[in-house]
């Protein structure tokens, strides 16, 4: 290979830069560090949560607002996040309950959320992601809420309904499904995965491998279980599940829509805080008379309040009755949201704030 050997003392002087400004970067890395740690013992004194959400939102703002280029607005969100996981570390570590098995999209949203620094911990569903949190086992959970196909999670809203914990964050992870394997295409028989999948996929796998037997099973990171020791069996699932289960990724991004996004909430014992950019979970009953769900509505409308999203559930409790799911723009300790929530209880059976928390800034 041909070298310019005119250009070798710019580009060692240009790398001599590089190592100096790591050197820099590092040493005030780790003076920030030793301030986390006094934050820390002071948290400890007063009991203030380890992870406080509202601080989170203004330190990823106020980095989005000093940053001037050429870096992405993405690479210093996800440098600072995993700096943030580091300081869990220095302060307290952190457990986090997701739905498991390793390798399943809640275990990729929840790194993508907390970093690497944290303790993980797989569960076997839903309820047991709430009931670890309630008893504080974990100091956190994350559970899926709402897929942008397939629409909300009846297992998460069941949950809610009987349970005292706290909606906290939210996250939005794009979802991008991947044929993994051991073999050649041409070798493979049988692909594996959650049923949901497959219908995320349909299309593709119709064009595709359409003489293939689609095997469901209860999760994706299952399937990555079974193409790591069945010859001529693939899977569909995440990249962080071929990593585990050491797979090749055949095809990536196989799913019919780039724009497939779930959406988990982060559940805590603790509320979180106000941001000036938030939104508030609700769940409610409706009195029994006509037009109460219509009165529900234009008290939200009257006082301006944005409904972002609003789905239902079986109360199980009478034949016919309803639980209803709203998510709403604002925080409920803002005057004009606590406002609004006193003029809808009377016309509800029932009403739960599940929690208020930051929007997300974007999906991750």
């Amino acid at each position: 290979m041909d070298v310019n050997n005119e250009n070798v003392p710019e580009l060692s002087a240009l790398r001599q830069s590089i190592d100096d400004l790591d050197r820099r970067i590092v040493e005030l890395l780790n003076e920030r560090a030793r301030v986390v740690i006094q934050v820390g013992k002071a948290k400890q004194v007063d009991g203030t949560p380890i992870y406080a959400p509202d601080r989170e939102q203004a330190v990823l703002k106020r980095i989005a607002e000093l940053n001037h280029g050429p870096l992405p607005q993405n690479t210093l969100q996800a440098i600072y996040r995993e700096l943030m996981s580091g300081s869990f570390v220095l302060e307290r570590p952190l457990r986090i309950g997701y739905l498991g098995p390793q390798g399943s999209y809640s275990h990729l949203a929840s790194q993508r959320k907390f970093g690497a620094s944290v303790e993980y911990r797989p569960l076997a569903d839903i309820r047991a992601v709430f009931d670890e949190v309630s008893r504080g086992h974990c100091d956190l959970g994350l559970a899926p809420i709402e897929n942008s196909f397939e629409g909300g999670v009846i297992d998460t809203m069941d949950c809610f309904i009987n349970s005292s914990v706290h909606v906290c964050a939210e996250v939005m992870v794009k979802i991008h499904h991947n044929l993994l394997g051991s073999c050649a295409p041409e070798q493979i028989r049988v692909i594996a995965s959650k049923p949901e999948v497959f219908a995320q996929c349909r299309n593709w796998l119709s064009s595709s491998f359409n003489e293939v037997q689609l095997l469901p099973v209860a999760s994706s990171s299952k399937a990555a279980e079974m193409a790591a020791s069945e010859q001529g069996l693939a899977a569909i699932g995440s990249t962080l599940a071929a990593e585990l289960y050491g797979l090749k990724i055949i095809f990536a991004n196989i799913e019919d829509s780039p724009n497939n996004i779930t959406r988990f909430f982060v559940i805590s014992a603790t509320p979180a805080k106000r941001t000036g950019a938030d939104k508030t979970a609700l769940i409610f009953t409706t009195a029994h008379r006509a037009g109460a769900l219509v009165s529900v509505l234009n008290v939200f409308a009257k006082h301006e309040i944005n409904l972002t999203n609003i789905d239902t559930r079986p109360s199980k409790r009478r034949n016919w009755e309803y639980f209803f799911f709203v998510d709403a723009e604002g925080h409920c300790e803002d005057e004009r949201f606590a406002r609004a929530l006193a003029e809808v209880r009377e016309h509800c059976g029932e009403l739960h704030i599940l929690g208020s928390f930051p929007r997300a800034m974007e999906a991750v």
